[in-house]
């Protein structure tokens, strides 16, 4: 049976951690004193900030060409391996998907800016890449949003 935690645990918010308050934000917040996904990262330090920025960014980016990226020639003669191959890819990008939302859920206005850029600028080059690719095979087999694997 669960049990709610002693008075002396519980901070204004109703967030506990052993008697330590845990602030959240619950609206976006401009500022690079933060933590993103991980505790006690980037801190107060502003270039640590920007690596984060330049991290959020760059995973956007990679799931978005993991997204639009044919790894696995379709009709190949290892149909198990391509199967199996396509999975592992799979899970890859919905891992990578779930660390950018929960960098995200951080509240912080910058990651959510180097996260949306990232997805932008990475479904602008890789979908207008795959798009000239099948203009010019005159194949028309083109794939839906996101189905890429």
């Amino acid at each position: 049976m669960w049990s709610s935690p002693p008075a002396t645990a519980m901070n204004d918010t109703g967030n506990t951690h052993f008697g330590r308050r845990i602030p959240m934000h619950m609206t976006f917040f401009w500022g690079h004193v933060t933590e993103i996904l991980f505790r006690g990262w980037p801190g107060s330090n502003s270039a640590m900030y920007g690596l984060s920025l330049v991290f959020v960014f760059t995973m956007a980016l990679v799931v978005e060409w993991l997204a639009q990226s044919d790894f696995v020639v379709p009709g190949s003669s290892a149909d198990l391996t391509a199967s199996v191959l396509r999975t592992l890819l799979h899970t890859v990008r919905s891992g990578m998907s779930y660390l950018v939302m929960l960098a995200v859920m951080s509240f912080n206005g910058g990651i959510f800016i180097a996260a949306i850029c990232g997805h932008t600028i990475g479904f602008f080059v890789f979908r207008t890449r795959a798009l000239l690719r099948t203009a010019h095979s005159g194949s028309g087999s083109e794939r839906p949003y996101g189905h890429a694997i």
